[in-house]
């Protein structure tokens, strides 16, 4: 089993901040950074695991797209049971995929076929879908394209398939966002974030990840045609979403 690093990117004071990606120096702490920044991870991974094993249809896709370290894909792996229902996982980052295939090969249980493609979303043709999962992924795509994503993921999901949108919210009222922000910087020093890390790794995020409400979601699920939309987990300022065709 692969060792984790830890996650010392942003402990040192950074003369320059540039824009957060996912290269290689972050694919290496990934595991350690994920666990100490998302509230409630673990729990997110498994059940979405749990719906994908309820959903999932005979002979159809499940998608994970921005697959990461593939954690979605191996929970639904492990999860489903329906006959010939294989995943799809996708990510635009080299690194990401070339480590997600490694752990891959590690996992022992191959009833359920991965497989894995480093692409933009946007370029993927989403077809005989019966789960799609968008965990984490939404947030760091351009706001004026969500859309039309959504879009083609509606068209390519069969009758009774499901979206899960996973995503960092942000809240109209001041008070609430103000909470939760707090909230989750206490969560991460908690964990062992220095202040130094949190501001830095934040200015880092800035112009990368655009967290939206839970209503301006909604809106744009059912402006693509959903009709079926429920928060069914949310742990301070990150949620997620299904979504039913």
């Amino acid at each position: 089993m692969m060792d984790n690093m830890e996650d010392v990117i942003y402990s040192v004071h950074l003369d320059k901040i540039i824009d957060f990606r996912f290269d290689k120096k972050v694919v290496d702490v990934f595991p350690d950074m994920i666990q100490r920044s998302v509230p409630g991870y673990e729990t997110l991974i498994s059940t979405i695991g749990i719906m994908a094993a309820r959903y999932a249809q005979d002979d159809s896709y499940c998608y994970d797209l921005g697959c990461s370290l593939g954690a979605v894909s191996l929970s639904m792996r492990h999860s489903i049971k329906q006959k010939d229902c294989n995943i799809i996982a996708i990510d635009n980052s080299i690194a990401m995929i070339e480590k997600s295939q490694l752990l891959l090969a590690e996992d022992k249980y191959s009833e359920v076929d991965v497989r894995l493609a480093c692409a933009n979303i946007h370029d993927i043709l989403i077809k005989n879908a019966s789960v799609v999962v968008l965990n984490l992924t939404l947030q760091f795509i351009p706001v004026e394209e969500r859309l039309e994503l959504l879009k083609r993921i509606y068209q390519g999901l069969n009758p009774g398939g499901v979206l899960i949108l996973s995503e960092k919210l942000t809240f109209e009222d001041t008070d609430e966002n103000n909470f939760h922000m707090d909230m989750h910087h206490t969560f991460k020093r908690s964990n062992g974030y220095s202040d130094l890390e949190i501001s830095q790794k934040y200015l880092a995020l800035e112009n990368v990840l655009r967290p939206e409400t839970l209503s301006e979601h909604q809106a744009r699920l059912y402006q693509a045609g959903f009709e079926f939309i429920k928060k069914w987990f949310q742990y301070f300022n990150f949620a997620s979403i299904v979504a039913m065709k």
